[in-house]
């Protein structure tokens, strides 16, 4: 998956961090089914949290906007967060016996903490570019998970989260961050951004987040 011109650049500067975050063991346990179910609503239940922080992320991104087209992106794309991922996770939840009032009450753990505080802090120190980057590993390492999982007849156990992460809407959704992306950098750092002094501190910003996926999946099977 490409999902634009710059988060194939950020992803290859990530180096194997990126095939440790979307290849790590809870992942291979979602596409085989050998993911114990404890684990994966322990996971679940951090994530809603996660998700709440992350949609204040994309609602943030607003006020560091510099187009009316890039807070459209970015409202559309809270309202996705809330109005879909968050109601997967209650929905799954609900099935499972843990109710919505449990999962807004529950203790974030520290990998939540740590990765929710990091986009969050991007976002509040830095530019609209730095918070992209800090944003992007989740947006487009899930759509890339989700697509690869989908693709190779995964067993049925964790079906729900395979498919909405690799079915259709979900890829559009990562192709319009993408596209956010690369208009973005063209905006601000205009051609060449590579050689930009700030480009460094981009790249280390996706690294970083794509490091705290990694420590995010490591606490999903740590219930």
């Amino acid at each position: 998956m490409t999902y634009g011109s710059t988060f194939p650049v950020w992803r290859a500067a990530a180096g194997d961090h990126w095939h440790a975050y979307t290849h790590h063991a809870f992942v291979e346990g979602l596409r085989d089914g050998t993911l114990p179910r404890e684990s994966f609503l322990h996971y679940l239940v951090q994530d809603y949290l996660y998700l709440v922080h992350f949609a204040r992320a994309w609602a943030l991104a607003m006020t560091k906007a510099e187009t009316l087209e890039e807070m459209r992106h970015c409202a559309a794309t809270t309202q996705a967060l809330i109005d879909d991922e968050l109601r997967l996770h209650t929905r799954i939840c609900a099935e499972a016996g843990i109710s919505e009032s449990t999962l807004q009450s529950a203790e974030e753990r520290p990998a939540t903490l740590a990765y929710t505080r990091y986009v969050l802090d991007a976002g509040h120190a830095g530019g609209f570019l730095d918070l992209m980057a800090a944003l992007a590993p989740c947006v487009m390492g899930y759509g890339e998970i989700g697509a690869r999982l989908l693709a190779s007849d995964p067993a049925p156990d964790y079906a729900d989260w395979i498919e909405t992460y690799g079915g259709g809407d979900y890829q559009v959704l990562c192709s319009r961050v993408g596209t956010l992306i690369d208009e973005a950098v063209r905006l601000r750092l205009g051609e060449g951004a590579e050689a930009s002094p700030s480009w460094p501190r981009l790249c280390q910003r996706f690294t970083t987040a794509t490091r705290l996926e990694v420590g995010f999946w490591d606490m999903g099977l740590d219930p």
